[in-house]
């Protein structure tokens, strides 16, 4: 309730606000960086658009367009897209130990598509329908963010019967989706077939909404679908993974389940193909 008095008490939590200090202190430098390179007329990243937009706004008392804002949302995006990404990972090669049926025909598909002789390309997510489904299954089935970002409303809305008022926070509850019966045959288990058709091609599920719904989801979600792809087959095409206990031991639950769904820690082999 007063999150400030943090700040004063002694204990594990300052180790925290002292990193943050340092990522601040990260971004801080990277807008400096951009303003004294600044060219209005060619901006190269999110930093300059939002440079760009400060300065024409300078004189509205009300633009949400502000150095500390800039900061802040920079470090936003910095941290979510490495968090969740590796969180991501780690939660994926668990599932592929678990499951070794799945993680041998991931192998077939690679081995035919792209070999072992160049790297992937983005270019080979068309011609492999089968990792493509494993890894939205993944994704699926991990529920990494249970409770999607909060929002807030701009106006006061009726939404099925209930008055919302403006200025309301909103969770959207994406394993509501994630996990709907009604929208996944086996909502529970960890089943690729999900996004298969009869044919064996990738089939498309409105119900797939991994990285939160309506317009304002994930802005990086086109990037976090193709870093998991590359990092995932790259991962898969150099190496054969390996449980060290039986994989019946092997518990894919989540160890902490709150604003993010987090493995159990496990011990895992890579073993080079």
């Amino acid at each position: 309730m007063f999150p400030r008095v943090m700040w004063y008490l002694p204990g594990r939590h300052q180790t925290m606000f002292k990193n943050i200090r340092k990522l601040l202190l990260f971004v801080e430098k990277r807008v400096k960086l951009n303003e004294e390179t600044l060219d209005p007329n060619n901006p190269r990243d999110y930093i300059d658009a939002f440079l760009i937009r400060m300065e024409k706004e300078k004189s509205d008392p009300q633009t949400e367009f502000t150095l500390r804002n800039l900061i802040y949302s920079t470090l936003q995006i910095f941290v979510a897209g490495s968090e969740t990404m590796s969180n991501t990972l780690v939660y994926s090669l668990l599932i592929m130990i678990k499951y070794p049926d799945v993680c041998a025909k991931v192998h077939q598909e690679i081995d035919r598509i792209i070999g072992r002789d160049r790297i992937p390309k983005l270019q080979d997510r068309n011609e492999m329908p089968y990792t493509e489904a494993v890894i939205c299954e993944i994704q699926r089935f991990i529920d990494l963010l249970p409770l999607g970002i909060p929002r807030r409303t701009t106006r006061d809305i009726e939404y099925r019967g209930y008055n919302i008022p403006k200025g309301t926070n909103v969770f959207p509850m994406l394993s509501s989706v994630l996990k709907d019966p009604s929208c996944f045959q086996h909502p529970s288990e960890f089943h690729p077939q999900h996004f298969l058709d009869e044919n064996g091609e990738l089939k498309k599920n409105d119900a797939f909404m991994p990285l939160g719904a309506g317009k304002r989801n994930c802005l990086g979600e086109a990037l976090v679908q193709m870093e998991l792809f590359l990092f995932f087959v790259t991962i898969l095409q150099n190496f054969t993974l390996k449980s060290l206990v039986p994989v019946e031991e092997l518990d894919i639950t989540p160890d902490v389940s709150g604003l993010e769904n987090l493995p159990k820690p496990y011990r895992i082999a890579f073993i080079p193909r």
